[in-house]
Formats: C-alpha cells, structure tokens, sequence
C-alpha cells in the first residue's frame, strides 16, 4: 500500500470513530511498516485551515470542531424540569387566592414552604411578587403573572375553573391531596380582601424572596427544635417514690 493510501485509510479510520482512537489501535489497523506518527502529522497538516482539526485527546487522536466556529454551532435546547407536588399545590393555591402571603401558603398547606419551591415557580416565570400588604411586618404577597395566563390559555384568574368544573372532570376526586384547597374555594369571600390591597410598591425576584425568607434557616434546620407548648407545661410529673429494698437471700445463709 502506497503513502497515499495509508494516508486516506488512517482518515478513514479516525473519521467513523465514535471517540477519539489511541495510537496502538492505528498501528494494529495500519499495515506493517507503517509511520503511523508522520502519518498523522501530515494529516493534522492538511486539516489545519478546515472547519475540523485533527487533535490529540488524552492517548487518542480524532477530529473535533475548529475553535473559532464554536460560537457558530452552539445549539440550545429547552429542558423541562416537572414540577414537584409541593409545587404544584403552591401554584395552585396563590392561582386561586392571590394576592396572597407566604404565611397563608403555608396554613393551607399544613407544611412549611420552602425557598426552592418558589424559586422554581419564579424560573418558570409563572408567579410574581404582588407588593407588600399593609399589615405587620408588611409581609410580600404573591400572585400569578401573565406568563402564566399564556401558558395555560387563560384571558385572566378569573377564567380560573371552579370547583363544579373541577369535580366534573373528576380531578378532585383523582387527587385527593387537593381536598382542602376546594373546601378553601367553596367558602365565600369576605370584605377583608379590600383592606389587604398591597401598596403600590414594585418588588423584583430576589428582593421578594429575600424579604419573604430573609434569615430563616428552613424547616430543615428548625426541625429538630420543637416549640414548648401549654400543654407540656400543664402535663403532670411523675412523683418518684423510693421503694424498700429487700436483700436477696443466699444460698447456705
């Protein structure tokens, strides 16, 4: 086989390879004789200038994109991350209730919230902060944004189904980790939703989570710190009573 040849079969050979090949491979490969080592800078000579380079990796060699076309072929790709049950309740509740605080998530709830919840809500651009309501402590309320409207085809919260359409279609009953929040739908709402309007104060993201969370270490941290309550103190204590002692008798005494 000529110089030519054994040039074209070691292109051919790095060419189909999946990962790069190592240098005992190509001797295996190549005829006897072979300068495997000129051969393959002479091809990494004629690829210099192309779009794909010749190169060593690791104990291999193959051939990879040229450098400066990498900003030319990059792809991005949109992954879906599904949402975790924990989630969904949330987005569901401030759907329904918002303007709403974190405080009143978590009643509903019966669990505390945690920051990843809402944060992933906010990556997803399917909530927003509402504004600060004027009660104390001033706490941030949450309420859905328009992206959220588009994604599920609806002209505003309004368009939101009720409770018959939701029991009509049978989700209530297939779910039942959503029982309470439909009992918190069927109750009719009261004047105090006026009184509650936030100030007309913008809040980015960040600045919403951090004054809802702030330094609060999670109930992760919390968890093992139990709140004495008015039971424990008015619980009983045991009396301790000394019992006589009785002297065991021997054997040959």
């Amino acid at each position: 086989m000529d110089h030519f040849q054994q040039l074209r079969l070691l292109e051919g050979m790095l060419f189909a390879a999946a990962a790069p090949v190592p240098v005992k491979t190509i001797v295996s490969r190549m005829p006897e004789g072979t300068d495997v080592k000129a051969l393959l800078e002479e091809l990494q000579g004629i690829y210099a200038n192309r779009g794909v380079h010749l190169c060593r990796i690791g104990k291999g060699w193959g051939f990879r994109t040229a450098p400066d076309l990498a900003p030319h072929l990059r792809v991005e790709n949109t992954v879906s991350r599904r949402m975790s049950r924990a989630a969904i309740e949330t987005l569901a509740i401030i759907a329904y209730h918002q303007p709403i605080t974190r405080a009143e998530i978590e009643e509903m709830r019966g669990v505390a919230l945690s920051r990843g919840t809402l944060d992933l809500l906010l990556e997803a651009g399917w909530i927003r902060p509402r504004g600060r309501r004027r009660t104390a402590g001033r706490p941030v309320t949450w309420g859905t944004s328009e992206n959220f409207l588009d994604h599920f085809g609806l002209e505003s919260a309004d368009a939101l189904p009720g409770v018959d359409e939701l029991k009509a279609a049978g989700l209530l009953d297939r779910k039942p980790g959503f029982g309470p929040l439909s009992e918190i739908r069927e109750q009719p709402t009261t004047e105090e939703s006026d009184e509650e309007t936030p100030e007309e104060e913008e809040l980015s993201a960040e600045e919403a989570v951090e004054a809802d969370f702030g330094d609060d270490p999670g109930p992760e941290e919390t968890a093992d710190e139990a709140p004495e309550s008015e039971d424990d103190e008015e619980r009983p204590t045991a009396e301790v009573v000394d019992l006589p002692q009785f002297a065991r008798s021997r054997g040959g005494e």
